[in-house]
């Protein structure tokens, strides 16, 4: 037999074979010897075979729902049923009998279904008897209905729902009462007696504060049964419906202490005490009822004081009220009590903080979203001039409330709103110009100083204690472990940083209205942000550095702006940037800080080319300096991988635009400088690692010029092209062919024969069009039959040329 594969594929199929049989093996003498333990031991009886041996056996089918589950399903429809057939009776099949009939039809039905749970429960069946009685309870309300309609049909409809609903709640308490053993009664009368107060006030016609009054007063009820009563269901029932009628309650009394601030006073007062009382009795929801309580009492002291106080002040108002919540009961009051009043007066205050946060933003962004154009003056325009100006004493409220207490969270809050105060007091109080300016370097400073020295703020605040997010920067600028607490330094640090950043931000956009003042700001920024880049540790020192070569970049351009040079002329002028970043990264070499200040430098470079993007001779010039600069970058050992690329990148990019430039559209013109410096790389590649592939040191170089050098053939009609780059590409494969190279071989043969066939293609269709249309099927069937009759030799020949180039590099 001939053997088809080569030899060491052929010894690879040997040993897969070898390994199956040899795991076979194994299975078999295992499944061996438990054959001879299992008949060596009939005494101690069979033993079961592995469970991989057992005959598999027909599944008994499980069943899906339980005996009581369906008894329970089956009894909730029956009850379903028959209370829809008694609605359906009362309202369409009433008026066909008389008063008589329907006296006894309903009293009847209504007497069968409450005395049948009696005898059903002393017969153990109590889920039976639950249904009926269910039955019996939606029967005496149609009853209501019905004697309503019958007997009074002049009487009002509230005022009578209010005394029937108090009847029913009472003959279903005292029902549920008598058979104990049922559920149901006794929660469906807490849910009645819900009803009877608020439908007696609208029955009176009483207003929104009666109403709250009847639905507090029920509330109350709710909970001294939530409180007292022994079934676990009337007590989760009540204290579910008395939270929600009296959360209703004093949410209308909230709303209505704007308008009426001394009767609705009154009612957040009572509902007060009613949580207070919930709060010092019912350990599990002590601290929620608590919440509720302080914000009741904040809401009715605000409404009271700010009747007399101007619309600017009522928010302040209501943020003096938070503090004296928050403290109070401080030593007599249970824990949760505290912690509850402490949480109400803090929601008093962040809302007040929200309030108070647009003159922040507008401090911030305001600026920036200018009318005029830049250097136009300061605006006479007053940002936010609308808003209160009491704002900023809320942020004072909350900086001197949260610096109270004794928590280093508390008052590090309290140092940001300090930031914030500073920032929206320009804003609120309309300041001028200089003294804007000044304030937003001073609060960057400040920023900065704590960002740069956190340590002396943390002990100026108290103990450090761990607080915060896991992970991170250690105080002195060392990486943590992921799962270990941050610092309060490190806290302070990165929140320090981030205020100074949009701190300075503002700064600079107040700073374009004057051109003075633009060089002044963007020269002190520079300062702060260079002093701040030698002092910081770990990621802030190298933000800090970004943000000086970010200062340094906005003066490059304030400066060419000011001397009048046009876009083009200022990209040139910034490259100035990056070539001082080069050269501090040249200066400092392995410090953290040079990559970042280099890329930011770069960025500024790429800045520099989108300007001058207008004009194509000044983007050759500046694309040319890019080139140098990272030509120079790259003669250091640690920027050499990056650099040399990014600079051999530049100046084709230069080249590029300088043949654009002068009408050249030769496509060599523009691969050929790339094809060049790429085969010397490779060459040079080679020769360090003569293993290297072909394709990665020849391949990229060759496609450069070859690939669009044959679609230009394509689509010239003229003769020089083609030849130059058939002959081209026929050295390419013969030196291919005599270094046994895979990529040159590949490439010029395949570019050869693309070029050949261009050549070939006007008379290949000449002859085609000259020859028989029967004969091109012919020919193809022709060439079927001969390969089908070869086809394993045609299979061996393609298997010998693929090993052939599998063998070249």
């Amino acid at each position: 037999m001939e053997n088809s594969l080569p030899p060491a594929d052929e010894l690879v199929l040997v040993d897969r074979e070898l390994a199956r049989l040899d795991a076979r093996r194994s299975q078999l003498l295992a499944r061996r010897a438990w054959l001879l333990r299992f008949l060596a031991a009939p005494a101690a009886g069979p033993s079961a075979p592995p469970a991989t041996w057992r005959p598999a056996g027909p599944a008994r089918p499980r069943a899906d729902v339980t005996p009581r589950g369906a008894q329970n399903l089956l009894l909730t429809l029956g009850g379903a049923l028959l209370t829809i057939a008694a609605i359906a009776f009362t309202l369409v099949s009433w008026g066909s009998m008389g008063i008589g009939g329907r006296a006894a039809v309903l009293c009847a039905v209504t007497s069968a279904a409450l005395l049948a749970p009696p005898v059903l429960l002393r017969r153990g069946l109590v889920s039976t008897a639950e249904s009926l009685a269910a039955l019996g309870l939606a029967l005496m309300a149609l009853d209501a209905y019905a004697l309503r309609r019958a007997a009074l049909p002049d009487t009002d409809a509230l005022g009578y729902a209010a005394v029937a609903t108090a009847v029913l709640a009472g003959a279903w308490a005292a029902y549920g009462s008598a058979l104990g053993r049922l559920r149901g009664p006794l929660p469906v009368a807490v849910v009645a007696a819900q009803l009877p107060l608020p439908l007696a006030v609208l029955a009176a016609h009483g207003g929104p504060l009666p109403l709250a009054w009847a639905a507090l007063a029920t509330a109350v009820a709710d909970l001294a049964l939530a409180r007292w009563a022994k079934p676990a269901a009337v007590r989760v029932t009540a204290g579910g419906l008395g939270g929600a009628l009296g959360g209703w309650a004093l949410l209308t009394g909230g709303l209505l202490s704007l308008s009426s601030a001394v009767p609705a006073g009154a009612l957040l007062l009572a509902g007060a005490a009613a949580a207070l009382y919930v709060a010092w009795r019912m350990v599990p929801v002590a601290e929620a009822a608590a919440v509720v309580a302080g914000l009741a009492v904040v809401a009715a002291a605000g409404g009271v004081l700010r009747a007399v106080v101007p619309a600017d002040w009522v928010v302040p108002v209501y943020v003096l009220c938070a503090p004296v919540v928050a403290v109070a009961w401080r030593s007599a009051a249970p824990r949760a009590v505290r912690r509850g009043l402490a949480g109400a007066g803090a929601a008093v205050l962040a809302l007040g903080l929200l309030w108070a946060l647009p003159p922040v933003v507008a401090g911030l962004v305001g600026p920036a979203a200018r009318t005029t154009v830049v250097w136009s003056g300061p605006r006479a325009e007053r940002l936010l001039a609308w808003y209160p100006a009491t704002a900023p004493l809320v942020l004072l409220l909350g900086a001197v409330a949260l610096a109270l207490v004794p928590r280093l969270w508390a008052r590090c809050g309290a140092l940001f709103l300090v930031w914030a105060l500073a920032t929206a007091l320009p804003v609120s109080l309309g300041l001028p110009y200089g003294v804007t300016s000044t304030l937003q370097l001073l609060t960057t400073a400040a920023a900065l100083l704590v960002a740069v020295r956190p340590e002396s703020a943390t002990r100026a605040l108290g103990t450090p204690v761990p607080v915060g997010p896991a992970g991170g920067e250690g105080p002195a600028g060392r990486p943590q472990a992921a799962g270990t607490p941050v610092s309060p330094e490190t806290v302070l640090a990165r929140s320090g940083l981030a205020c100074g950043l949009a701190s300075a931000l503002s700064c600079v956009a107040v700073a374009l209205d004057t051109r003075g003042g633009t060089f002044v700001a963007l020269g002190l920024l520079l300062g702060l942000f260079t002093a701040a880049g030698f002092l910081a540790e770990g990621a802030r020192r190298s933000v800090a550095a970004c943000a000086a070569v970010a200062a340094a970049t906005g003066l490059v351009v304030a400066g060419a702006c000011a001397a009048g040079l046009p876009a083009h002329l200022t990209a040139v002028a910034l490259l100035a940037v990056p070539a001082v970043t080069a050269a501090v990264g040249a200066r400092l070499r392995r410090h953290p800080v040079a990559a970042p200040v280099e890329l930011t430098g770069a960025a500024v470079g790429l800045l520099s080319v989108g300007l001058a993007s207008t004009r194509p001779a000044v983007l050759a010039l500046v694309l040319a300096l890019a080139g140098v600069l990272a030509a120079a970058t790259a003669v250091r050992p640690e920027r050499r991988p990056v650099a040399s690329w990014t600079a051999a990148a530049l100046f084709l990019l230069a080249t590029w635009v300088r043949l654009a430039l002068w009408d050249v559209t030769a496509p060599e013109a523009y691969t050929v400088p790339v094809t060049v410096p790429a085969l010397v790389v490779g060459t040079l590649r080679r020769r360090r690692d003569p293993r290297a592939s072909s394709w990665t040191a020849y391949g990229p170089g060759l496609a450069a010029t070859l690939v669009p050098g044959v679609v230009a053939v394509w689509a010239d009609p003229a003769w020089p092209r083609p030849l130059l780059l058939g002959l081209a590409a026929l050295a390419v494969t013969l030196l291919g062919a005599r270094f046994r190279l895979q990529a040159p071989l590949l490439l010029g043969g395949a570019v050869v024969l693309l070029v050949g066939t261009h050549e070939l293609a006007p008379y290949v269709l000449r002859a085609v069009e000259a020859l028989p249309r029967w004969l091109p099927p012919a020919l193809a069937g022709l060439l079927l039959l001969g390969v089908g009759a070869t086809y394993e030799q045609r299979l061996r020949d393609a298997r010998r040329l693929r090993e052939g180039l599998g063998r070249l590099r």
